[in-house]
């Protein structure tokens, strides 16, 4: 089990605090062998969140809870320009030097930076604050336009989706890609799960870890999808037989190799599709799928919808969810 503790200092921005136990717990949920625990953790001083809807809450922690902590992280405040309590930053500083990974989310980095843990390293904030940040902490480097920034131990999020890029970039460095995509989709989009198969006439299964040499040609199938890979070049990889290999993968993930390359395809189309305005086609070739009409065949029957239909309508549900975000992070 990985412990990720959010230490939460007075006025909160509310979706900043439950981003994290919705991303984690998600990929926990979705994913059996994932195993994360969120643990809120209050600062002294703290009362409720932010505006504009204000909320309390209760938990059993406080600084201690990051003591045993593999990840703290740090959400932004009201009081971000303020020095923080120094019983806080003695906490976040014992943290790190213990080796545990830390995260900031946009105007929490300013929290983290007056702990002088992140002097002559890159460090992100929200975008309306980056200047600020650079004069408070001359000593950081801070980053305009990362989305996450990772410097050592420390990662650190901008823009309008930070807390959640920050959660899915430490998911995907603990647990992949693969993991990470069905996260975000089904944790806070709902889009129509990736189901069908590629032959049609086998249910999707949770597709679970491997040993050591499975997850080795995974990784690096993950790597390679833009190639037309084939299943001999898969099986020379993995140094095991075709028949061999066949049965292994059905075994640890319910998919044939091809059945399984097939889907991680499917699952960077959906990404691209989500994060870039590449064209259909360029995400074709990204994708190892060839062409457009190849793309859009196999993506209907993978998802049940089209490409274009895909990306309209996580836009517009990613629209719906962060305009809020957005009219805050205009704030002074």
């Amino acid at each position: 089990m990985s412990l990720i503790a959010v230490l939460v200092l007075d006025g909160v921005p509310g979706h900043q605090l439950t981003t994290p136990g919705l991303a984690f717990n998600a990929a926990a949920r979705n994913h059996p062998w994932v195993d994360y625990d969120v643990r809120i953790c209050a600062a002294p001083g703290f009362e409720s969140t932010g505006g504009p809807a204000p909320f309390r809450i209760e938990t059993p922690w406080g600084l201690e809870g990051l003591l045993d902590a593999d990840t703290v992280l740090v959400p932004g405040c009201a009081g971000f320009r303020d020095e923080p309590p120094p019983a806080v930053t003695e906490a976040l500083r014992a943290a790190a030097a213990q080796g545990c990974r830390v995260g900031a989310i946009g105007t929490g980095t300013f929290v983290l930076a007056a702990t002088g843990l992140l002097d002559g390293r890159r460090a992100a904030t929200s975008r309306p604050h980056t200047e600020e940040l650079a004069r408070l902490h001359p000593h950081i480097e801070v980053d305009t336009d990362g989305a996450v920034v990772e410097d050592g131990p420390f990662h650190s999020a901008a823009g309008v989706l930070g807390g959640l890029d920050l959660c899915l970039h430490l998911i995907t460095l603990d647990h992949g890609q693969s993991v990470v995509i069905e996260t975000e989709r089904q944790a806070f989009l709902q889009l129509h799960p990736l189901a069908a198969d590629p032959a049609g006439d086998v249910e999707a299964t949770v597709v679970a870890p491997s040993d050591g040499s499975l997850n080795a040609v995974i990784r690096w199938m993950e790597a390679n999808l833009q190639y037309p890979l084939t299943l001999a070049e898969i099986a020379d990889r993995s140094g095991l037989g075709a028949r061999t290999l066949t049965r292994r993968f059905r075994s640890e993930t319910g998919f044939s190799p091809l059945q399984f390359l097939l889907r991680a395809r499917i699952q960077l189309a959906q990404r691209l599709l989500e994060r870039t305005d590449d064209p259909i086609e360029r995400i074709a070739a990204r994708t190892g799928l060839g062409t457009s009409a190849n793309l859009r065949h196999h993506f209907h029957r993978c998802t049940g919808t089209a490409p274009g239909i895909y990306r309209t309508a996580f836009r517009s549900l990613a629209a719906a969810l962060t305009w809020a975000e957005r009219d805050e992070a205009d704030r002074p």
